[in-house]
């Protein structure tokens, strides 16, 4: 049913009259439940309830939407009576969504972790925008940098990835071995639309004059087969660095801190939860 869970918090707010008790009936943080009702009644073209100092009186339309709630949640609550315990088995789709230079780490856990559990399908998306937790793009992010800031989603600390400079082989061979008095001589590999979230980025900013930046790439996976081939330097984790000359070693302000970030709505489940308790068994031989 397209748009029920605005639908249901709706019901619940006319139900409790506030927003607080809305969000802890349902189970979610305040924000969501004020989200919800805006996105409502922003696509309904109608207010659904007055605002005041003590709660949400429902209008006239809102009361409408309300009773078609409470018969709605009264089938799925029948519904669910029916298939009680099936929603906590491990089945059915898990999106996880990180950056692509971290699939050779996490591919193989997932693949373990779906190998054990064989009802599941898996969706596994890289890319450099944040996936939206709150509107179900994703079950799991894995995210490098600060700390997320959204307040419905959680957050754990997971891992830091150590970082250096390197260069191939080829590329010393052919502009000779860089040091950090050197640095303003040599070619860079960078992130196109500037900068990026990444620590090194941020000293190749400060350090290294634009016009070394002779390499740009969207895409880490780009980032990396480009410093391989000798085309430039570039920042790699140490432990996806065979074959290459390191350059500098790494740096505190280098490392990279990795983030375990879910939605409140859907962190206790146990597929999720199952995920995260492999994910971070799998991870402790990482190093």
């Amino acid at each position: 049913m397209d748009h029920w869970d605005e639908i249901r918090t709706a019901y619940q707010v006319a139900k409790h009259g506030t927003v607080s008790a809305a969000a802890a009936e349902l189970g979610v943080h305040h924000a969501t439940v004020i989200r919800h009702i805006d996105a409502l009644e922003d696509r309904l073209g109608v207010k659904l309830f007055q605002r005041h100092a003590r709660g949400y009186t429902p209008t006239e339309a809102g009361a409408d939407l309300a009773r078609v709630g409470q018969a709605t949640e009264d089938q799925l609550s029948q519904l669910g009576a029916r298939l009680q315990g099936q929603g906590e088995t491990i089945s059915g789709e898990l999106v996880i969504t990180t950056l692509a230079g971290f699939s050779s780490l996490l591919v193989p856990v997932v693949v373990s972790f779906q190998q054990a559990h064989p009802g599941l399908r898996v969706r596994f998306l890289t890319d450099q925008r944040l996936f939206r937790l709150e509107y179900g793009e994703a079950h799991v992010a894995i995210r490098a940098g600060g700390p997320p800031q959204e307040p419905d989603n959680v957050a754990q600390r997971f891992h830091q990835v150590c970082t250096a400079l390197y260069a191939a082989p080829s590329y010393v061979e052919r502009c000779g071995m860089p040091t950090e008095q050197t640095l303003d001589q040599h070619d860079f590999v960078g992130l196109e639309e500037g900068g990026g979230r990444a620590p090194f980025m941020r000293w190749l900013d400060e350090h290294v004059p634009k016009e070394r930046i002779t390499f740009r790439a969207t895409d880490d996976r780009a980032w990396t087969e480009a410093v391989r081939a000798g085309g430039a330097l570039g920042w790699l984790p140490t432990d996806q660095a065979e074959g290459l000359i390191q350059v500098l070693p790494p740096r505190p302000e280098w490392t990279s801190q990795l983030w375990l970030v879910t939605h409140v709505d859907l962190h206790r489940t146990a597929k999720v939860q199952a995920f995260l308790a492999h994910l971070k068994q799998e991870a402790q031989a990482w190093g």
